[in-house]
């Protein structure tokens, strides 16, 4: 049996009862989120992440299935919400996937074969003498663990209709790939490629039925989100800035 992690995890191992977990407080970040340029991002989530994050698609299989993505910075191995005291900018929306952590829901390859059911998992470096038990000594679940788990199920299964309504994005044919460019006040040009968005013109162009269907769905408001969030990628422009400049700043100092 193989576990796979999931996008930046390293070694998982199934949860068990005994298990002490150290798990973050607050806003600290995990060292594992600390160097992500972006993010999954979860269905329910597209208007709190559309406030602060630029919201793309992604494939990793050229185009056979996609993937919503929130972006958290400009360059490899950036992420713009980071603070010097390693915790996530207060003013912006802390992501589910990451507040999941150090627990995820992972999938399981069988004699070669993916298995529909997910097991829930820990990551191993997580697992500390000193960590926090989530279940009493009769077995029964602690609140911190019971809590953590509804996050974990709803979040898996809201992953689900995530990627369903990107296929559905994908069979409407409204997804272009498109490429960011900016120019720095000072440095290099920025890039960034590999990114989908919604085409506005062909949204426009569907049918009554086809919008209707979307809207009482409540995907057409989701559409409308990532739409609108890409103009985020100026305030992450900005924000790559000051940081720069607060970096330079305390050098000097």
């Amino acid at each position: 049996m193989d576990i796979t992690p999931p996008y930046a995890y390293s070694e998982i191992v199934p949860l068990n009862k005994e298990h002490k977990v150290l798990v973050p407080q607050g806003r600290k970040i995990p060292p594992a989120f600390r160097a992500v340029s972006a993010l999954p991002v979860s269905l329910v989530e597209f208007n709190p992440i559309a406030r602060d994050y630029p919201i793309v698609f992604v494939t990793g299989d050229s185009g056979t299935s996609f993937v919503a993505m929130a972006v958290l910075g400009l360059e490899q191995q950036q992420n713009l919400f980071l603070l010097a005291d390693n915790t996530w900018d207060r003013r912006a929306y802390l992501p589910a996937y990451v507040r999941r952590y150090p627990f995820c829901m992972a999938t399981i390859t069988q004699d070669g074969k993916v298995r529909e059911d997910r097991l829930v998992c820990v990551e191993k470096k997580a697992i500390k003498d000193k960590g926090d038990s989530l279940f009493d000594d009769k077995g029964e679940p602690l609140p911190q663990w019971v809590e953590q788990q509804k996050l974990l199920v709803e979040y898996e299964a809201d992953l689900v209709r995530t990627n369903q309504f990107a296929a559905e994005l994908k069979d409407l044919d409204l997804l272009e790939q498109f490429t960011m460019q900016a120019q720095p006040n000072q440095g290099t040009p920025l890039q960034l490629t590999g990114m989908f968005r919604v085409v506005e013109q062909k949204l426009a162009a569907l049918d009554a039925a086809r919008i209707k269907g979307l809207a009482e769905r409540g995907l057409l408001g989701r559409i409308y989100a990532h739409m609108a969030s890409l103009e985020n990628f100026l305030r992450l422009l900005d924000r790559r800035a000051g940081m720069g400049q607060a970096s330079a700043k305390a050098s000097a100092n």
